[in-house]
């Protein structure tokens, strides 16, 4: 099985509900942020041409599962 990591700390929540409210907001920011640079990766590769991916060792169907292969488990 695979797990996900990353390099920052999800904030955590505490008792306090706005607290709670924020850090939900920071958590998801994150999150967005990291999905970001992976969607930007992704459209980098789409944009190769087979060649260079060939160069890479990547077929254009794999690009997704390349770039993602840490987070999921496939």
């Amino acid at each position: 099985m695979s797990h996900y990591t990353a390099d920052h700390q999800a904030f955590a929540p505490t008792g306090n509900p706005i607290s709670r409210f924020f850090s939900a907001i920071g958590n998801a920011l994150v999150s967005m942020s990291t999905s970001n640079a992976r969607v930007r990766q992704v459209e980098a590769l789409q944009r190769l041409s087979d060649e260079e991916l060939k160069e890479r060792n990547l077929k254009r169907s794999d690009i997704v599962r390349h770039v993602f292969q840490d987070a999921f488990w496939t």
